[in-house]
């Protein structure tokens, strides 16, 4: 089959979307699909490592995206597709799909967390503006769609909740990440070569967007509040500052006594970021909202426990599995993740490790993913087939 990704942006400093897009084109391949990219990036390096045609239709690599060379080549190229999978909401590629996909070409749509009630919460003020749009595209949008696919059934039963009188075709489809490619010896060494400072030792490793959703300023006041009374290795964050929040989280580190403590790796990918998750001894993501969180599927799929708030959407199937500790997304419950970890015997770590590797192949290996994807769209042409016959 041949599909089509319809994307904002593929910046990898825009995190999820654009992060889950590059794992499934590499699914595809090996299912033995094709797959293009349309996106609302102007022409530049934002895809250069990826070695399919990604058509860069924008003008600009922020904000709505709005583009006049969208709407006609969709016109001319939806056709040559056997489905296009929408990835975000509230950016003008998916006005564009609803003009030019609905009820003339088979389409899904990828909120990505982005219909999470947590947002209206946090950002009262956003909602105003997003209620005539959602009754004019989102909505209409989300209904005319094959399916709308979630990550989890947490995320599938939060997104109605957003808007009252939501109407859709809900799906829940597995998530997750294809696992390191390489060596784990090299990519441990390309990591300990990139931050020297760390010398080989041990680490605690915070990945993704410097954000306040991330809870990283909790994370910093719970480490230094349980590293004050029980042995803690160093804390490492991995991870673009995609709201400029590190230099006002490095001032807090020197006023928490901890600035030789936690180590700033930036942005990393390729051998390095799979080197970073394989010789951390655990992944700490203390979050208030996490769709997903596709770092969580990475960290186990390295064999790397993960410790975890309550409100990343697929913690409880972590904790189900053994695989790492879950707790509330306030200081308190962050210390207790982390005393939890500093207390743990050297033998239940290792079981930990072997209950994160046994989870990712359990539930997050994204081959499933794009599996269910291509069985969503086969489906789709089998109807529509029978229908015209």
């Amino acid at each position: 089959m041949n599909f089509l990704h319809l994307i904002r942006s593929m910046r990898r400093e825009g995190g999820g979307p654009a992060e889950g897009v590059r794992l499934l084109v590499g699914v595809y391949r090996q299912l033995g699909h094709s797959v293009e990219i349309a996106t609302l990036d102007p022409p530049g390096p934002a895809a250069a490592d990826l070695d399919i045609p990604v058509h860069t239709l924008g003008r600009r690599s922020s904000g709505y995206g709005f583009s006049p060379a969208l709407r006609p080549w969709l016109r001319q190229n939806a056709h040559r597709f056997d489905g296009t999978i929408v990835d975000g909401l509230w950016q003008f590629h998916g006005f564009a799909a609803l003009r030019e996909l609905r009820g003339r070409h088979p389409y899904v749509v990828f909120p990505h967390g982005m219909l999470d009630p947590w947002f209206n919460r946090t950002y009262p003020l956003k909602v105003l503006k997003k209620r005539p749009y959602w009754a004019l595209v989102e909505g209409p949008l989300l209904r005319g769609s094959n399916a709308v696919l979630f990550t989890s059934m947490v995320e599938r039963d939060l997104a109605p909740l957003s808007f009252p009188g939501s109407d859709w075709n809900p799906v829940v489809v597995p998530y997750g990440t294809l696992g390191p490619p390489g060596d784990a010896a090299q990519e441990i060494a390309a990591f300990y070569s990139h931050v020297p400072q760390l010398a080989g030792e041990p680490f605690l490793l915070f990945a993704g967007r410097l954000h306040p959703k991330k809870g990283c300023d909790m994370l910093l006041r719970s480490y230094a509040a349980v590293a004050a009374q029980l042995a803690l290795p160093k804390l490492v964050f991995v991870g673009p500052d995609s709201a400029g929040l590190q230099a006002r989280l490095q001032r807090l580190t020197q006023k928490l006594g901890i600035a030789g403590r936690v180590l700033w790796a930036g942005m990393l990918v390729g051998p390095v970021k799979w080197g970073a998750f394989r010789a951390g001894e655990a992944l700490v993501l203390p979050s208030h909202q996490e769709n997903f969180g596709i770092v969580v599927a990475e960290a186990l799929s390295c064999g790397t426990p993960v410790l975890l708030s309550d409100q990343v959407n697929i913690a409880a199937d972590v904790q189900r599995c053994g695989a790492g500790l879950v707790e509330a997304d306030t200081v308190a419950g962050t210390q207790r993740l982390l005393e939890q970890w500093a207390l743990l015997s050297d033998s239940e770590r290792q079981q930990m490790k072997h209950h994160a590797l046994a989870c990712w192949r359990r539930s997050f290996d994204s081959l499933r993913t794009g599996a269910s994807i291509a069985d969503l769209f086969s489906h789709t042409v089998a109807h529509e087939t029978l229908t015209s016959a």
